[in-house]
């Protein structure tokens, strides 16, 4: 488990000035004659535990240091509970948080429904003009920008230094040869090549666009996950697995996975940047140094991987606008990223952070930065969020031969379409 930070030094780390001012989530805030901030701030933090989580309440107690009229109520959200958690209690008008750490694609989602309030003229978006553009794309809708970008990530090929070297293999490049590397693995060593994860859609998407596919084609408003290429990623994910290539399964898959690469018992798996710190506690990584990173292996069609990440997003309905708002800039600024670069290994959303001793001494962000440029951006629409329950369902099938790539991809687009009114 990777270290996590005092209070103290997390203040003396952080001289970030005050901004905005404001109310309350439970109680009307004041604005006072002095401008100062007052009132609490609800925030749903959807970190992991463990790790993450524990620097972002470290620097959300920084904010109260600057702030000391705001109380934070930090809240850790399990992230696969939080999409639905914050829908329904801003639905029903009762218990929603006054900031949420959306992942991307739920962004234009929340702000469709009208759940989030707009930045743009807010203290939220100071210094805008510092975010990545790739970034700041997730967070517009409707012209309107409804988020901060906190951090920005992809994914990424990690691999088992000694376990290479035992087996006498290369990184692999492409899929043949992630193949031959994981037989040449087993032969060696006994271990398996690759920990597939077969619960999760997301993982399947490098995949996707190494074969030149898409789910979807927003400017056609068409389906095309149900095409050729999609056809073949379903294949080439299928072969990996009959092959022996991979391991893979159908439920508990970050645990399993996590677990299989930190003991050794898997040689390879594909994960992003947030999976570092919790990697890191592992027995097989307490020298950092035998954890190696390399792109995706490429498709037919070439290497592609997820542009995926974090926004701070402001509920439409919290009573305390104004230090939500100073609270989201605070946790965005370069000086909180930087130091989030330094502790968690996580990608900034700010050009000027990557000059920054915390981001440009990490050699996990160095990596990372490359990629993140390179990655395909998902379409930012409402219903992008939803398209992964009938991916995963599907995809989960053909990895355990519960069907073929040609009727799972077939189910996905005939279940987009019903998802997606009038699209082709």
């Amino acid at each position: 488990m990777r270290r996590g930070i005092t209070a103290t030094a997390l203040v003396a780390t952080l001289a970030l000035a005050a901004t905005a001012c404001g109310g309350d989530s439970g109680e009307t805030g004041d604005k006072k004659a002095s401008d100062k901030l007052s009132g609490t701030v609800t925030w749903w933090d959807t970190s992991t535990v463990g790790s993450e989580d524990k620097v972002f309440k470290k620097l959300a107690e920084g904010f109260e240091k600057k702030h000391p009229g705001v109380d934070v109520k930090y809240v850790n959200v399990p992230f696969g509970e939080a999409q639905n958690k914050f829908k329904n209690a801003a639905q029903s008008g009762s218990g929603a948080p006054d900031v949420i750490r959306s992942e991307v694609a739920w962004t234009p989602q929340f702000a469709d429904l009208g759940y989030l309030a707009p930045l743009d003229g807010t203290a939220a978006l100071k210094n805008d003009k510092d975010f990545l553009p790739q970034a700041a794309a997730s967070t517009k809708y409707n012209g309107k920008t409804y988020a901060v970008p906190q951090v920005i990530d992809s994914m990424g090929l990690f691999y088992n230094e000694k376990i290479f070297k035992d087996a006498g293999v290369e990184v692999p490049k492409s899929i043949d040869e992630l193949k031959a590397v994981s037989k040449k693995i087993k032969d060696k060593t006994g271990k398996t090549g690759l920990y597939l994860r077969g619960d999760d859609a997301y993982w399947f998407l490098s995949f996707l666009y190494g074969e030149g596919g898409d789910l979807v084609d927003a400017k056609s408003k068409s389906v095309t996950v149900d095409q050729e290429p999609g056809v073949k990623a379903m294949k080439v994910v299928k072969e990996l697995v009959d092959s022996g290539a991979a391991k893979t399964d159908a439920t508990d898959g970050w645990e399993n996975m996590q677990s299989a690469f930190k003991d050794g018992k898997v040689a390879m798996m594909i994960n992003g940047p947030w999976a570092v710190a919790d990697t890191f506690a592992g027995q097989e990584f307490k020298d950092k140094a035998n954890l190696g990173i390399t792109p995706v292996p490429a498709g037919s069609k070439g290497q592609g991987a997820p542009q995926g990440g974090h926004n701070l997003a402001v509920y439409a309905g919290s009573k305390n606008l104004e230090a939500s708002y100073a609270f989201s800039e605070y946790m965005t600024s370069a000086e909180s990223q930087d130091l989030v670069a330094k502790e968690l290994s996580l990608l900034p959303t700010r050009t000027s952070v990557y000059s920054q001793p915390g981001a440009s001494g990490n050699q996990i962000v160095g990596f990372f930065k490359p990629v993140v440029d390179k990655a395909v951006q998902r379409p930012w629409i409402p219903e992008t969020g939803s398209l992964f329950e009938p991916l995963k369902v599907e995809y989960t099938k053909v990895l355990t031969g519960q069907t073929t790539p040609e009727k799972g991809a077939k189910a996905t687009g005939d279940q987009y379409r019903k998802l997606l009114k009038g699209w082709k």
